[in-house]
Parts: C-alpha cells; structure tokens; sequence
C-alpha cells in the first residue's frame, strides 16, 4: 500500500492538506461548543451590558472562525511533498481568511455597543448610528486592503500609496457618504436633531416624527403613516422646522384670527352697554372705562356737545376685552407665556381680530380640542356685541337676495 502511495506522492500532499483542514474545522467545532456555555455562565454572572449584547451579535462566534484559518496555515509546514507555489498560495489565502472573520467580529462588537448605548435612557434620543456606521466602513475598507495585499503577497503600504493617486476618484465615489458624515457630526454637536423630534421639512415632504437617524439617510414618520427618507446633508444644506422646542416648553402657540364684517362695527348706545354689563367678564372693564371716558369728556366743555368729539365705547373694542379677560381666566390656557388679542390692518375681508396665546398641553389632539371650544364659544357670542362675521356671498344669500327683488316688484 505504502509502495502504491510512494508513486503518486500528490495523494499523500492532497489528503495531509484534507487532514489539516479537517482537523482545523474540527478544533474549531470543539472550541466553540465549549466556549459558547462557558461564557453564557461567565456573561450571567456579570452586571455588565456589553458582554450580553457582546454574546447575542454573535461576536465570540466570528472570533472562533478565525482559528480556522490560523490553523490551516499553522500546519503547512507539516504537510509533506506541498509546492512552494501551492504553500504561498494557501498561506496567503488563509491570511486573507483569517481578516475577513476578523473584520466581521470587529463589526459584530460595534453593533454590540451599538445596541447597549441605545439601550440607555440617557442616549435613546441622540442617535450614534451614523458613527457606527462610519467605523463598520473604515474596518471594511482597511480589510478589504489587508485581504487584497495578503492574496498578492504585497506589503499593505503599496495598496495605499497607489490609493493617494486615486483621491480624486474616492472623493468622487464617497461625496454622499463624505457629506454625510460631516452633516452628522454637525446635527450631533449642535443637538440640532434626535430621534422622536417632529421636524418639518415641506421641499421633501417630510411632517412627522423622526424615527431613525443613519448615516445617509434621516427616516420621518409622516402623521399620514408614510415614511419619507431624506438625505442626512440636506438638513446642513436646507432649512427644517423642529418641533422640539414647543414640545419641551408645555406651551403651543394658538394664532388665529376671526374676521368680523366692517358694516357691523359701531358705537355702543348706553342700551347696549346695559346688556353688556351682565356679562361678568365685563364688570370691571365697562366700569373703569366708562369712568375714564366720562372724566374725558367732562374736560371738552362746549365742544363736548357734539357727537364725533366725545370718546365712546365700541362694540369691537369691547369684543377685544371680553376675548381677553375670557383667555385670561380659562384653564386651559398657559398664564405664563403670552396671551394678546390685537386688531390687525383691515383688508377686504373684513377686519381681523386675532388671538395670541398658548395652551398648557402639547398634545396635538387635547390642543386642537381647546381651540376649537375657544373659537366655538366667541362664534356664538359675537351677535351679543352686534359683531358678525365676514362671509361671501353664499348661494342661499343669493337666492333670498332674488327673491327680496322679485317681492318687491310685486308689492310694488
């Protein structure tokens, strides 16, 4: 048998090289069946988060793989009758091997820190992904570099010089991922953005909550349940509105205007300031006003006899301060920040008369809630003032219109 064998010696060459790639695989295969328990009970013992994120990415498990590799080229030399040729071969192949698993494994740790920084209450809202992605990048392309010079049995520093001529070219092929991490940085140092922030970025169609911030791209939740994915270096380049900061204040801004028909305004007769006075929110305020206006006029002498040089209450005026002490008193509305109802210019739809003010939630639907019953409220109160509101002409204003036309010709 052994005559057999000595005249083909490349069987003994091939089946050597099939023992130590047997035997490799093998003590690979028994090292992680006895490591895996052995830091399960190791990782339960200890307080400490990274080795548990550590086990479950499988980390311990890529380094395993490495030893394969080394051992195939551990046992080379001990392979009898093997080429030069072929043992550089398998050696560099094993090298470029043992670099891949080696990478994975250093991945695997990153997404395992990953996972425990957000894990903390403290950092769940500042996303890191976007730095982690960048190092998962570096150690791929360092690898991909030891892998290539390994397999062609040159030195790394030859691949990288030869890459100085080709910066252009990389510049080129990583702009996004290059203007992407410096967004990243950016939007990290000045806190200007964080997971569950609601931003608003009207050119890409983004108005939501931001659920996932990633090197390339920034994931927005939309209200209507979509999702819009915007480049991370848009947010340096374009302008956005984060939310963030009426979140945290307590307070959100009503800013609305009731538009109120010009025919209508108009002095208030001491009838109507009679009826007005029952209106407890008005008490105090018709008082004093009367008192100062009666103290006013009491100064013009003759020239008080005429109407149009006498100070006098208005309706819309008078509308202006019941709106105010009514905001003023209601609670639901923020006391500390604040709280106007001014008269804007008047335009051809009326004059505008708008409320300023904040309530005390920040939830969309309790705030949409309180205004509503706000404005519910002064709509049905405007005629006790005499006030209507500005409307175009509707098609059942023109109806009645025509048939007031038609009535009359017929009377007449």
């Amino acid at each position: 048998m052994m005559h057999w064998l000595e005249q083909y010696p490349w069987l003994i060459t091939g089946f050597a090289l099939l023992c130590a790639l047997c035997g490799a695989w093998l003590v690979r295969a028994i090292v992680a069946a006895l490591l895996k328990p052995a830091l399960a009970a190791l990782v339960a013992r200890t307080r400490w988060r990274w080795d548990d994120a550590m086990l479950e990415h499988g980390v311990f498990h890529r380094l395993t793989q490495v030893l394969t590799p080394l051992l195939v080229q551990f046992s080379l030399p001990f392979i009898p009758d093997l080429p030069a040729t072929a043992e550089v071969l398998l050696r560099n192949l094993t090298a470029a091997c043992a670099v891949l698993f080696a990478a994975l494994a250093a991945n695997a740790a990153l997404d395992a820190l990953q996972a425990v920084y957000t894990s903390e209450t403290k950092a769940g809202s500042r996303s890191v992904k976007s730095y982690f992605q960048v190092g998962k990048l570096l150690i791929l392309s360092v690898g991909a570099i030891v892998i290539v010079a390994a397999l062609i049995d040159k030195s790394p520093l030859i691949l990288l010089s030869g890459l100085g001529a080709m910066s252009a070219v990389l510049l080129l092929v990583f702009r996004d991922t290059l203007l992407s991490f410096v967004a990243s940085i950016q939007l990290a140092s000045n806190d200007m953005l964080r997971v569950g922030d609601w931003i608003e970025m009207p050119q890409v169609g983004a108005d939501g909550g931001v659920v996932d911030i990633a090197l390339h791209t920034v994931k927005v939740q939309n209200w209507d349940n979509t999702i819009t994915t915007i480049p991370t270096w848009r947010l340096i380049g374009e302008s956005f509105k984060n939310w963030r900061g009426m979140q945290q204040s307590g307070g959100r801004r009503i800013k609305r205007s009731l538009r109120i028909d010009t025919h209508s305004i108009e002095f208030l007769d001491d009838a109507a300031i009679e009826r007005l006075q029952r209106l407890a929110l008005l008490r105090d305020y018709l008082r004093e006003k009367r008192q100062a206006i009666d103290a006013s006029n009491s100064q013009l002498g003759e020239a008080g006899s005429a109407t149009a040089n006498r100070r006098r209450l208005t309706n819309i005026g008078t509308f202006r301060a019941y709106v105010l002490a009514y905001l003023q008193q209601h609670p639901d509305i923020h006391q500390g920040m604040t709280c106007m109802v001014r008269l804007l210019e008047p335009a051809e739809q009326g004059v505008p008369v708008e409320l300023y003010c904040f309530t005390n939630t920040t939830q969309w639907v309790a705030y949409e809630g309180i205004q509503g019953d706000i404005f519910d409220h002064l709509l049905a109160i405007l005629p006790e003032f005499g006030l209507r509101l500005f409307q175009n002409p509707a098609g059942a204003d023109l109806r009645a219109l025509r048939m007031g036309e038609i009535y009359e010709r017929i009377v007449n």
